[in-house]
């Protein structure tokens, strides 16, 4: 049989032989490439999967857990600060804030913009959150407002949807009940510093304060207490949705001070208007029951923020009332340093109490005459007898004998001219100038500088705080240290008790009495210098001594034209009037001290004052109470617990 073939144009088309298949191996050259390529594409998937579930499974659980969850931390709450009785001087008070979170939000300037439409910003407010958002870190919060109104937080939780990162918050601001009475013991607290913040960072977070004076500075690392944290379930655009976790942290520790907040609204009132400090002491143990320096200042406004006005207000009054007087004024001591001239002299041997020293108004040293405040002498005096009179010329003669090295020894050790390591910051150590001292600023010492160092006048410089160490250390012959922290975390210090205190070396009981029996004379014998400081509670006496601190040195011109009188010098150039006393005088509990800014005369205005001080202070008898003896304190609106 003959096959025919057929002709299509050009191209013959012939019938495959039978059994054979042309695509058949181009199908299967394609399927191999075809499973190759899947074979890769599901391996690479594999490897993909298995880096993602098995390899890196737990990193990508945390990443998808930290976009569910947000852990903030918080400030704790700044530990108290109590007087003697438990009234709180320095306590926190709650307020509401807005806060932000910089890591939940993509769009920081659109949020800030949202923000500030419904709760507007102050230009200072702007500043620093633009400050705090380039320095601190993306997780750490960063205020926006606090102390927001009810309307405020309304309209933020009616827009939290379109405010991603921002939180309203539950804070706490530090508030003082007692206002200035109390501005300078306890001190304040403010925002910490860029430079504060580098040395901590857990000052970065909002309502963290750190103390910028009195307790509230040195107490400040146990006042702060512990940080806390509180973890959150958040939705995408950041908003809270539940709180899943709290750790409280650890508030800061409740510090109890020696201070009876009463007594010291009574020594104030007892001071009114006058530029002036007191500090009365337990002359036994140290504790400082009462230190005012007036005038003062309102402590809370550190915390907000003060006003340019208002610093310059301050810095500008000559009467200092940013400085605590108490421990950082300078004073020149006046008569109210005798006893302790004469202390040295009985320890050197230069003087006994029976000697007798005569004063006829003046003494001749080196071709300088130095007068006695009674231009006609006091006569044959004893010590005793200079003590009561305070005689110049007998302390001129006394120091003379004695020589300033002793005088110096013995003033360290009462307390004065020497370092207190009471619990405040700025307290000057003051000077009781030595040759040695002397010659190191590049001077000779001659003998007219030791005529009036023996009357407490010359480069002497001390402080009240001192003069009130100085008189607990007559009347108890024992080294007793000034503090004001009583307890810690309701601890009661080394210091609380009245067995700490050794007696003074070298200072013989005897040699104390003669002192103590010329300051009594000052005050309740006939002629006394004080008569003005003797306490009218029966059956109670106290022992004492005047002072009066010249600024400015008198003339011996001035002196004897018989017309000078100081009082009526301008206020700036007044002598300082000063008083130390102690009491009761057969079993001494209490000391004071007492420094008049410019007051003239120490018998006529420190005198009285320091007997009102002290007879408020044996009425309360405030080392024998355990509850407050006096009247109610007004309380400011804080947390008490």
């Amino acid at each position: 049989m003959k096959f025919r073939t057929k002709k299509t144009g050009t191209r013959l088309m012939t019938r495959p032989e039978e059994g054979k298949n042309p695509s058949r191996g181009v199908f299967t050259r394609r399927a191999l490439l075809l499973m190759a390529a899947q074979g890769a594409v599901l391996g690479t998937l594999a490897q993909r999967l298995y880096g993602l579930q098995v390899r890196d499974g737990s990193h990508y659980a945390r990443l998808a857990e930290n976009n569910r969850l947000s852990k903030r931390f918080f400030a704790p709450p700044r530990g108290r600060i109590t007087d003697r009785f438990g009234i709180a001087v320095a306590a926190n008070k709650v307020n509401w804030r807005a806060l932000l979170l910089a890591e939940v939000t993509n769009d920081l300037p659109g949020t800030l913009e949202r923000f500030s439409q419904l709760v507007p910003l102050e230009p200072r407010d702007t500043a620093r959150i633009e400050r705090e958002l380039r320095h601190k870190r993306r997780f750490i919060p960063i205020m926006l407002r606090d102390f927001l109104s009810w309307d405020d937080m309304a309209r933020l939780e009616l827009n939290m949807p379109s405010l991603p990162g921002v939180l309203i918050d539950v804070g706490t601001t530090r508030v003082y009940p007692f206002g200035p009475l109390l501005a300078h013991v306890v001190g304040y607290v403010a925002p910490p510093s860029e430079k504060d913040v580098a040395g901590d960072a857990e000052l970065a977070l909002p309502g963290m304060r750190v103390g910028r004076s009195g307790i509230e500075q040195t107490q400040d690392q146990g006042l702060r207490g512990q940080v806390g944290s509180v973890e959150m379930e958040v939705n995408a655009v950041g908003r809270i949705m539940a709180e899943l976790d709290r750790d409280e942290g650890r508030p800061g520790n409740e510090i109890a001070l020696t201070l009876d907040s009463g007594l010291q609204q009574q020594v104030l009132g007892r001071i009114a208007d006058q530029s002036a400090s007191a500090v009365v002491m337990d002359c036994r143990n140290g504790e400082v029951l009462a230190m005012v320096s007036n005038p003062s200042f309102d402590p809370s406004l550190f915390d907000s923020g003060v006003s340019q006005a208002q610093w310059v207000e301050w810095t500008n009054n000559s009467q200092t009332p940013l400085i605590n007087k108490a421990v950082s004024g300078l004073y020149p001591p006046g008569s109210t340093f005798k006893p302790a001239v004469a202390m040295a002299a009985l320890r050197a041997g230069t003087l006994s109490p029976t000697d007798r020293i005569n004063c006829p108004g003046y003494i001749d040293v080196g071709g300088t005459r130095f007068h006695c405040w009674s231009r006609y002498g006091h006569g044959s005096l004893t010590l005793k007898q200079g003590l009561k009179f305070s005689c110049d010329v007998f302390f001129y003669e006394v120091a003379r004998r004695t020589g300033m090295d002793p005088i110096a020894m013995t003033s360290h050790q009462f307390g004065l001219g020497a370092p207190l390591d009471i619990e405040l910051p700025h307290v000057r150590q003051g000077l009781i100038p030595t040759p040695q001292w002397r010659r190191a600023h590049g001077h000779h010492w001659n003998g007219g500088d030791t005529i009036v160092s023996g009357i407490g006048q010359g480069f002497m410089q001390v402080t009240p705080l001192q003069l009130a160490t100085y008189a607990s250390r007559i009347a108890s012959g024992r080294d007793v240290q000034p503090h004001l922290v009583r307890a810690v975390g309701g601890r009661l210090g080394d210091m609380a008790g009245l067995d700490h205190a050794g007696p003074m070396a070298n200072m013989p009981d005897h040699f104390l009495n003669a002192i103590r029996e010329g300051m009594y004379a000052v005050v309740n014998e006939e002629s006394g210098t004080a008569p003005k400081a003797r306490l009218a509670i029966p059956g109670v006496q106290m022992a004492g001594k005047t002072g009066s601190a010249q600024v400015r040195r008198v003339s011996r011109a001035m002196r004897e034209s018989g017309h000078f009188n100081s009082a009526n010098l301008p206020w700036e150039y007044r002598p300082h009037a000063l008083f130390i006393c102690f009491a009761p005088y057969d079993a001494p509990r209490y000391a004071a001290a007492v420094v008049v800014e410019h007051g003239n005369a120490g018998a006529e205005v420190a005198a009285p004052l320091a007997r009102d001080i002290m007879t408020d202070t044996l009425m309360r008898d405030p080392v024998n109470h355990k509850e407050s003896p006096g009247q109610e304190v007004a309380q400011a609106d804080v947390d008490q617990g």
